[in-house]
């Protein structure tokens, strides 16, 4: 599984990613300040799995459909890396198979799997 960590979820995300021996590459440490459609577009080409923070790439995917392969929303009342790492930890081991192809939106208590809707 290929991940690309957003700049607002932080290199401390990916870095932990990748001792777990998961593909994972950082915006904030590759390309920071590029635009929420390069990001995506740069998700889309490597075929990664976008982690973020961004509640607009929630519009960009169900306003405007553009294509993903995986997004996973971390909407945390707890920001800090430890905390994200702890809940991203617990998503890989109970739900890594959902990930990829759907929008995943992620607090502290719940998870929600939003599958593409089939034209």
């Amino acid at each position: 599984m290929k991940f690309l960590v957003d700049e607002c979820v932080g290199p401390t995300v990916a870095k932990w990613l990748k001792q777990q021996n998961y593909n994972a590459i950082s915006i904030y440490d590759d390309v920071p300040g590029i635009d929420d459609n390069a990001v995506l577009n740069k998700a889309l080409s490597e075929n990664r799995i976008l982690i973020t923070s961004d509640k607009d790439f929630g519009e960009m995917i169900f306003k405007n459909n553009m294509q993903h392969c995986g997004v996973l929303l971390l909407r945390l009342t707890d920001e800090r890396p430890a905390n994200k790492i702890q809940i991203l930890s617990s998503i890989l081991r109970k739900h890594s198979q959902d990930l990829f192809g759907n929008f995943v939106v992620a607090t502290e208590k719940t998870i929600r799997i939003i599958k593409p809707t089939m034209h």
